[in-house]
């Protein structure tokens, strides 16, 4: 994959979840975004950091003391260790922080 293949998915990765986020109450959760970062932020101080990495042409995602790396796998973004997919993954880890079931 060249390098603007990989802006472009990245880019609808990031568009993706913050359209998600948008509809939140910000006293839950509050997002703020930069150039390749959606930064993900809790009332009790945690923060959640989805980014690129355009060195890796990859996506990480970190949540707590956990993080993962994505591949774009041709249709997903699937973690390099054991390919759970990104969306599903930061869907889980937001329900577990949150206390209720939310789904990207």
């Amino acid at each position: 994959m060249d390098s603007q293949e990989y802006t472009r998915l990245a880019d609808a990765c990031l568009d993706r979840v913050t359209d998600w986020l948008e509809p939140f109450d910000p006293d839950e959760v509050d997002f703020s975004t930069a150039d390749g970062v959606v930064k993900i932020e809790f009332p009790d101080g945690a923060t959640y950091v989805l980014n690129r990495q355009a060195g890796a042409s990859q996506m990480w995602l970190a949540a707590g003391v956990s993080a993962w790396h994505y591949n774009w796998t041709g249709s997903s973004w699937s973690d390099d260790r054991d390919g759970h997919d990104l969306f599903e993954n930061l869907s889980r880890v937001m329900s577990e922080k949150l206390g209720r079931k939310v789904s990207l």
